[in-house]
């Protein structure tokens, strides 16, 4: 009987030694740590981070698609960056009725990359307002 007492405890103790190593630290502690450590890093990397569209050459194309409609393609430094043969943030295949609504949305979308706002995207609420719907 002494002898299960003692096995008992001796593996009690074990088992608390091994999950006191095998456990993480508490999470305010990493919390902490992490906020003391990364954020001064992270502040001064989006300060020194220069925006790579600001001065680029940046240029659109209007483009014909399916049914007599229109898209767009924005060409970065004369190379393809944005191929858009259809509405954003639209169902279906069809583009813009006119070649206006196209150039409309394009110059949008240039203005969201030159802000280095990537990828850039459009809600039909933008289009709404363009009044290209």
């Amino acid at each position: 009987m002494k002898n299960n007492k003692i096995t008992f405890f001796v593996t009690v103790l074990f088992l608390l030694f091994i999950f006191s190593e095998v456990l993480p630290q508490p999470i305010s502690t990493v919390e902490n740590s992490v906020k003391k450590e990364v954020k001064p890093d992270v502040k001064q990397e989006v300060k020194e981070q220069k925006n790579p569209y600001a001065d680029a050459e940046i240029s659109i194309k209007i483009i014909p698609s399916i049914n007599k409609t229109f898209g767009y393609d924005i060409l970065l430094q004369g190379k393809p960056l944005i191929h858009q043969p259809n509405i954003p943030a639209m169902p279906g295949n069809e583009g813009f009725k006119t070649k206006k609504s196209a150039q409309k949305v394009a110059e949008f979308v240039v203005k969201k990359i030159r802000k280095n706002e990537m990828p850039p995207t459009l809600s039909v609420e933008d289009l709404k307002k363009m009044d290209v719907l």
